[in-house]
C-alpha cells in the first residue's frame, strides 16, 4: 500500500512552494496538488485546476470530482504504484476526500503549514497570492507550459551559490497566474532575466564569466548586451554562437520572451592550469 502524507493549510499560504522541501525531507516522488499528478519534476496527468474559469469549478477539480479526471489520475497510480505520495489541500475535509476519491488508503502523516512555515513567509504568500493572483506550483516551467499554454507565467528560480556566476544546483518553480484571479499585466523584472543569462553561461562549457549585462526591451522582444570571458583553448567563434544559442533558449523557455538579438563580447581569455 501507498503511504500517504497531507500537507493542509489555507489557499495562498504557500503549500505548494512547500511541497518540495517535504518531498525530499521524507523521500517522496509523487504529489497531487490541484488536480495535477507530479513525480519528481514532470506533470504525469491530470488537469489543473487553476485552469478553471471559476474558484468553483477549481475546487471541483482539485478534489476530482470529474469522473474522467479521477479515472485518468487513478489508472496512472495504478500504473507507477508509487511508495508514497503526498496530497496537498486547503483543509482537512478536503485532503480527505481527494485521498478518498482516488483510492489512495490511510493517511500516514499529517502536514499542517503553520508548523513548517513562518508566519512572514505565510504573509508573504497571501501577499502575491491575493494583490498579484499568482500560484506555486513544484514543477519547472516548461513542463507548465503545454498545460498553461497562452496563460500568464514564469520561472521562480532560487539560487543556493552566493555568486551570481556560479548558479549551480538551482530549483526551479514556475509560478502561474489563474484566469479566474487574473490582475494587472505580465511583468518580469531585468534582474530575473539577469539570473537566466548567468545559469546560461554556467551550463556553457568554455565560458569562464560575464559581466556588464544589459538589457533593453522592445515591444517585439528583448535585446541583451554582455561581455564574457572565455577559456583559453577554446575555438571562440562557435564557442560564442554556442553562447548565444544558450542564453536565448534560457531566457524564451522559461518566461516566454521574444529575445531579438544577443551582442556578445568576448573581453578576456582564461588561462586554467
Amino acid at each position: 500500500m501507498v503511504e500517504v502524507f497531507v500537507l493542509v493549510g489555507p489557499s495562498g499560504t504557500g503549500k505548494s512552494f512547500q511541497a518540495i522541501n517535504i518531498a525530499k525531507q521524507k523521500n517522496i516522488e509523487y504529489i497531487i496538488d490541484d488536480g495535477l499528478l507530479i513525480k519528481g519534476n514532470k506533470v504525469l496527468g491530470g488537469s489543473s485546476a487553476k485552469r478553471e474559469d471559476s474558484s468553483m469549478s477549481a475546487i471541483k477539480r482539485a478534489i476530482f470530482l470529474n469522473e474522467n479526471h479521477r479515472i485518468k489520475v487513478k489508472q496512472i497510480l495504478e500504473r507507477e504504484n508509487p511508495e508514497k505520495i503526498l496530497v496537498l489541500g486547503t483543509s482537512v475535509k478536503m485532503v480527505e476526500r481527494i485521498v478518498e476519491a482516488l483510492g489512495l488508503g490511510e493517511i500516514k502523516e499529517w502536514v499542517f503549514i503553520d508548523e513548517i512555515s513562518t508566519e512572514e513567509e505565510i504573509g508573504l504568500a497571501r501577499k502575491y497570492r491575493t494583490k498579484e493572483g499568482k500560484h506555486v506550483i513544484p514543477v519547472p516551467t516548461f513542463e507548465i507550459k503545454k498545460d498553461f499554454s497562452g496563460y500568464f507565467l514564469n520561472p521562480l528560480r532560487i539560487f543556493r551559490s552566493l555568486g551570481r556566476e556560479d548558479s549551480a544546483g538551482a530549483e526551479e518553480r514556475s509560478v502561474v497566474r489563474p484566469t479566474f484571479s487574473y490582475m494587472g499585466k505580465y511583468f518580469i523584472s531585468n534582474r530575473v532575466i539577469e539570473d537566466l543569462v548567468y545559469y546560461a553561461a554556467n551550463k556553457t562549457i568554455g565560458i569562464s564569466g560575464i559581466s556588464n549585462i544589459g538589457i533593453t526591451n522592445t515591444n517585439q522582444g528583448l535585446i541583451i548586451e554582455m561581455d564574457a570571458r572565455v577559456v583559453y583553448g577554446n575555438p571562440i567563434r562557435p564557442l560564442a554562437k554556442r553562447l548565444q544559442e544558450q542564453v536565448k533558449m534560457e531566457i524564451e523557455g522559461m518566461t516566454s520572451f521574444n529575445v531579438l538579438t544577443i551582442n556578445l563580447n568576448i573581453k578576456g581569455l582564461i588561462f586554467v592550469v
